[in-house]
C-alpha cells in the first residue's frame, strides 16, 4: 500500500501540478484515498487526476478485502487446528480406555477359564 501511496503521489504530482503542487500534498491524499479514508480536503479536479485516483481507490479497497480474508482465515485456521487437536485427544483417550477395557476384559475371561479348568479337575467323573 505504501509503494501504491508513493507511485500515486509521484504521477498526480506530475500529471495535476494544480490540485497537487507539491509532493508533500500528493502524498497525504494517496495516503488518505489508499486507506478508503477520503477526507476531501484534496482532491483531483482534472481527468487524468481522477483516472489515478480511481486506481488508487479500486486497490485500496482491494488490498483492504484481501488483507481482511487473510487474516480472517489465519484466525479460522488457528481455530480449526485447536478443534482438531481437541478432537484427537479426544480420539486418543477413547481408544485408551478401549484398550484399558479390553485388557480387563481379557484378564477376566482368563481367570473365568482358569477356574472353570480347576472346577472341572475337581468334579467327580460322570
Amino acid at each position: 500500500m505504501f509503494a501504491v501511496a508513493v507511485v500515486a503521489a509521484f504521477v498526480v504530482t506530475v500529471i495535476d501540478k494544480e490540485d497537487f503542487p507539491n509532493f508533500g500534498t500528493a502524498a497525504w491524499w494517496a495516503v488518505v484515498t489508499v486507506g478508503t479514508v477520503g477526507y476531501g480536503d484534496v482532491v483531483p479536479h482534472t481527468g487524468w487526476g481522477r483516472v489515478v485516483g480511481s486506481v488508487v481507490i479500486v486497490f485500496g479497497v482491494t488490498f483492504i478485502a484481501f488483507l481482511t480474508a487473510v487474516l480472517t482465515s489465519l484466525f479460522v485456521e488457528a481455530e480449526q487446528d485447536e478443534h482438531r487437536t481437541h478432537v484427537e485427544s479426544l480420539q486418543q483417550s477413547a481408544h485408551d480406555e478401549t484398550l484399558r477395557l479390553l485388557n480387563e476384559l481379557s484378564d477376566r475371561m482368563s481367570r473365568v477359564e482358569a477356574a472353570l479348568r480347576a472346577e472341572k479337575r475337581t468334579l467327580p467323573p460322570g
